[in-house]
């Protein structure tokens, strides 16, 4: 199977994240798209992190009902900070029948470079890019690559937690049950 790996910290995921997964799971051939929710990003801080296993609970909740969608907590059981790379070699040893495919904006594409062992994603993998304003994606650094016209909404998580910290509705941002068990449990308040 041609899986899709949408890596993320999805802290919260929303309405964007959703859009995408379902635009690329639409529009390649690719036959799953899991989310990869990951512990914890080398590039960012996690200070503002909701604990791993309400981000992946809430990633279930607002795909729950579309079977090209799966969520997964590999990452969980790998070392952190974790890396790509690391998390590729582990699904290519325990799913050998299958075929992955890194899905990623253009704008994270760009920084490729920067990501540990670089040289064997590209030389390995293949791409499925999202584009984001004022990110060309002008080198393919070699790669199997295939850009995307994604429909973009500029929502970010970040804006969702403030929102919610300024005791503002975020309803139309995340799916109605993901809003729910946000607001039943208080996150990020």
């Amino acid at each position: 199977m041609n899986i899709g790996l949408y890596f993320g910290s999805f802290n919260p995921i929303h309405t964007g994240h959703l859009i995408i997964a379902n635009h690329v799971a639409n529009h390649t051939s690719l036959q799953q798209v899991w989310f990869v929710v990951s512990p914890q990003n080398p590039l960012k801080p996690s200070s503002t992190l909701l604990n791993e296993y309400d981000r992946l609970h809430l990633v279930q909740l607002a795909i729950q009902e579309d079977p090209q969608l799966k969520a997964t907590d590999v990452e969980f059981k790998l070392p952190r900070p974790s890396y790509t790379i690391d998390t590729l070699t582990y699904l290519e040893e325990k799913y050998p029948q299958h075929v992955f495919t890194i899905i990623m904006g253009s704008d994270s594409f760009c920084n490729l470079p920067r990501w540990k062992n670089f040289d064997l994603l590209v030389k390995n993998y293949s791409f499925a890019i999202y584009k984001r304003p004022g990110f060309e994606v002008s080198d393919t650094y070699g790669a199997e690559v295939i850009v995307l016209d994604a429909p973009f909404l500029n929502i970010s998580s970040t804006f969702i937690r403030t929102t919610l910290q300024a005791g503002k509705s975020i309803r139309y941002l995340v799916p109605d049950n993901v809003r729910e068990e946000m607001e039943r449990n208080r996150y990020y308040k």
